[in-house]
């Protein structure tokens, strides 16, 4: 059953209410229906979502929750006075944008989402550089400027490297290479030549092997591929081999991405970034 509808509102994308908002509610033991109200940055769009805020709480029966990082003033101001008494309302900028102001004494951009000006954004388009750079050198599909990494993943195939990659580029940036760690790797019993000169950047990622049969057999269902026992005999020999080489590596078998990346992010601590 449901217990309550959330409405995250917004003049931009709404990301980052989003984001904080699922941050707190992920405290409470709590079903709810998500809507998400992005671009609101009219007078018009807001009496809109006062009437679609007002409406589901007369159907549902009790107050929606509505997170909020508007910055147009007289947008929020229509949400707050529309839906007064009909919705909790949490003013995430207001509560922490209006304290700062008056420590630092001085006023806020107030500009509308990270999102706005992006053409002038220099860190934008290192994004979408990294983003493109990983898909280059994913699986292992170019050893070309491998120098240019910030971030090497190893580990078996399915063990999280692709996702992982793609994460940290479009979250922070970086570039990364992953490489899977195959059969003739483990007969040779080192790493691929090509990353020995990249060893600091390199990452190790490893799974349980049940866990790792299951996403196999997902893929390539009753294939030697997906068996148990090859999935066993290949996680040994991959960890085996970062330990005899030295590199750092973890199990993503119950961790999220958001975690994976992080753990990355302390022990490689790329130069690009700051600490």
């Amino acid at each position: 059953m449901t217990d309550r509808t959330i409405f995250f509102v917004s003049d931009g994308t709404g990301i980052t209410a989003e984001t904080f908002g699922n941050a707190i509610l992920a405290q409470f033991t709590l079903e709810a229906n998500h809507i998400r109200l992005p671009f609101v940055d009219t007078v018009d769009k807001a009496h809109q979502a006062v009437r679609q805020i007002n409406h589901t709480a007369e159907i549902d029966g009790n107050k929606p929750i509505v997170f909020t990082t508007l910055v147009n003033m007289d947008v929020l101001h229509v949400i707050q006075a529309g839906c007064q008494g009909t919705c909790l309302l949490l003013d995430m900028f207001g509560t922490f944008v209006n304290p700062l102001e008056l420590e630092l004494g001085i006023k806020s951009n107030h500009r509308i989402g990270r999102f706005s000006d992006v053409s002038k954004s220099k860190a934008y388009h290192d994004r979408i550089e990294a983003i493109n750079f990983s898909l280059a050198h994913d699986d292992g599909q170019s050893n070309t400027d491998l120098g240019q990494s910030d971030v090497i993943l190893v580990g078996v195939s399915r063990s999280g490297k692709t996702p992982t990659s793609l994460y940290l580029a479009m979250q922070y940036g970086l570039k990364v290479s992953n490489y899977p760690l195959i059969p003739e790797d483990f007969e040779r019993q080192h790493l691929p030549p090509a990353l020995a000169p990249h060893k600091p950047k390199i990452f190790g990622l490893s799974i349980l092997p049940a866990r790792l049969s299951e996403i196999r057999n997902e893929r390539r269902p009753h294939s030697r591929y997906a068996d148990l026992v090859n999935c066993r005999m290949e996680v040994a020999e991959a960890e085996a081999m970062m330990r005899r080489a030295g590199i750092r590596w973890l199990s993503t078998t119950t961790k999220s991405i958001e975690e994976i990346a992080t753990t990355i992010l302390q022990e490689i601590k790329p130069e690009r970034l700051t600490y």
